[in-house]
C-alpha cells in the first residue's frame, strides 16, 4: 500500500477519535472556547491536511490508484458529515445544513457511478463543486471555534471576537450550502444525458 492510501485511511481512523472525545467530558476551556472543541478541531484540521497531501503525493509520485479513487472521496465526505452532525449535536449548527450536503453527495455520487458504469467517463468537478469543498472546510473550522450557533449574529448583542467570528462562520456556511446546491445542479444538468437510454 501506498503513502497516500495510508494517509487516506489515515483520515478515516481519525473519525472515531473525534466522535470519541465529548465522551470524556474534558473540562476548562481556552479562550472561551471549549478544550473538547479545540481538541475536534484540531483532529478536523490534520484531516483536512490529509486530504489535501495523499492527492498531491499520489499525483507527484505516479500512486494514484483505483483504490485510492475509490476511497478518498467518501474518507473525505466520512470526515466532514461527522463534524458537521457533531456541530448540530453541539447546538452550533442546524441539521438542514449537513442535510443538503448529504442529499447532494448522495445524488452526485448515483450520477457519478452510472456514468464510470456505462461509458466508463467520470463526471468532473465543476467550480461549485471545488467551493464548495473548500468553504465548507473552512467552515467547520471556524464552527468549532464559534462559542455561539450559526446565526447567532443576527440576535444583535454579540461584540468583539464572538461577533467577528459567528460572522464569518454563518457566511462560510451559507456560501458552503449555495456552492453545495448550485454545484448539484451543475451535475444534475451535465449528467442528464447518463440517463437517456434507460428513460
Amino acid at each position: 500500500m501506498n503513502l497516500a492510501n495510508k494517509l487516506t485511511i489515515l483520515r478515516i481512523l481519525l473519525v472515531p477519535i473525534m466522535v470519541i472525545i465529548p465522551f470524556f467530558s474534558i473540562e476548562g476551556d481556552l479562550w472561551g472556547i471549549p478544550i473538547t472543541y479545540l481538541l475536534i478541531d484540531l483532529i478536523f484540521i490534520i484531516a483536512a491536511i490529509t486530504d489535501k497531501l495523499d492527492g498531491n503525493i499520489a499525483r507527484s509520485k505516479n500512486q494514484i490508484t483505483t483504490f485510492g479513487k475509490f476511497l478518498d472521496p467518501i474518507a473525505d465526505k466520512i470526515v466532514v458529515v461527522t463534524a458537521m452532525i457533531m456541530l448540530v449535536e453541539f447546538g452550533h449548527l442546524p441539521a438542514w445544513i449537513p442535510i443538503i450536503i448529504i442529499l447532494r453527495e448522495f445524488v452526485v455520487s448515483g450520477f457519478r457511478l452510472v456514468a464510470v458504469q456505462k461509458d466508463g467517463n467520470v463526471i468532473a468537478a465543476n467550480f461549485w463543486g471545488k467551493l464548495k469543498t473548500v468553504t465548507q472546510m473552512i467552515a467547520v473550522i471556524l464552527a468549532f471555534l464559534d462559542p455561539n450557533p450559526f446565526g447567532a449574529i443576527f440576535n444583535g448583542n454579540l461584540t468583539g471576537y464572538a461577533f467577528f467570528m459567528n460572522l464569518a462562520v454563518t457566511v462560510m456556511m451559507s456560501v458552503c450550502v449555495v456552492a453545495t446546491i448550485f454545484s448539484g445542479w451543475e451535475y444534475l444538468k451535465g449528467g442528464k444525458d447518463v440517463f437517456k437510454d434507460s428513460m
